[in-house]
């Protein structure tokens, strides 16, 4: 049987709230020294961004990505922090070309709809779900992707689907799929990582 690597060293990319890095972070937490990972970096593009407020209050490094489109100071940040896997947590941001071909099948992104269906640039937030109901949809939810070059075009690793109902709008819609993103993304960090710690690098 082959042993298990220490944790792997993850990097979370967020603009906004942050509350998947919070559930990522409770879920591999809850699971002690099963844990097949744990958060060593917080990173946004945003000064305010709620992320970093609650990488602050775990006690886990934040730092503010001044240019996000500079692939090789990204790089070297990560690099630095000896990351292993980089997570996107309501990132906003185009990745550089850098980080994708570097951490190639070790950087993933959650979308809150069920991809290849709403997705790509511009389809963040509200607008997915709005969308979603726009387009008659019975059903939405989350899709945990690798990332590429391109927006919400990367291989499919899991989702987690949910109902639209009638009367729906994009915030009632939008509450039921954070809670699937709270639930598929912290299982699908450990999953992978688990995967991840029996390949070779």
């Amino acid at each position: 049987m082959t042993a298990l690597r220490s944790p792997l060293r993850v990097a979370v990319l967020a603009s906004g709230g942050g509350s998947n890095l919070q559930a990522i972070t409770d879920y591999l937490d809850g699971l002690g020294d099963a844990g097949a990972a744990r958060v060593v970096l917080v990173a946004s593009d945003r000064a305010g961004a709620g992320a970093l407020q609650r990488a602050a209050r775990m006690n886990v490094p934040g730092v503010v990505l001044s240019q996000p489109t500079d692939g090789p100071a990204l790089e070297a940040l990560l690099s630095a922090n000896r990351i292993d896997l980089v997570v996107l947590a309501g990132y906003l941001k185009l990745v550089p070309a850098e980080i994708t071909r570097r951490w190639a099948g070790r950087i993933i992104n959650i979308h809150p709809a069920l991809l290849p269906k709403f997705g790509g640039a511009g389809m963040y937030g509200k607008r997915v779900h709005a969308a979603v109901i726009a387009a008659g949809e019975t059903e939405s939810g989350a899709t945990v992707h690798q990332v590429n070059d391109e927006f919400d075009r990367g291989a499919i690793i899991a989702q987690e689907r949910v109902a639209v109902v009638p009367g729906d709008t994009p915030e009632t819609l939008a509450a039921r799929v954070l809670e699937a993103e709270h639930s598929l993304y912290p299982r699908t960090v450990q999953s992978l990582a688990l995967e991840l710690s029996r390949t070779p690098r």
